[in-house]
């Protein structure tokens, strides 16, 4: 699974949004507040990933438990699926 083309994380005033572009634009019209481990997450996935190297990058980048990790990234993916924003 990856990330949908026409989709940005941008960094505003301390803020991670998400927002889409070009013609992805006139579908999705609005945007997604991430909080810093989304964000990582997201990083992640611009390239075709399994949600087990998430579950792996994870728990080394911020020190947590298999467990903790496969619940965060089920969660976050799922959102993501909802959103329409994987491929």
């Amino acid at each position: 699974m990856k990330i949908k083309d026409g989709f940005i994380l941008r960094n505003v005033a301390g803020t991670n949004l998400v927002v889409a572009v070009g013609e992805r634009s006139k579908i999705f019209n609005r945007m997604m507040k991430l909080n810093d481990t989304a964000a990582f997450l997201w990083q992640q996935m611009q390239k075709e990933c399994t949600p087990q190297q998430l579950v792996d990058s994870l728990t080394r980048e911020y020190n947590v438990t298999q467990d903790v990790a496969a619940y965060d990234v089920d969660a976050f993916v799922g959102a993501l699926r909802e959103a329409g924003v994987l491929d």
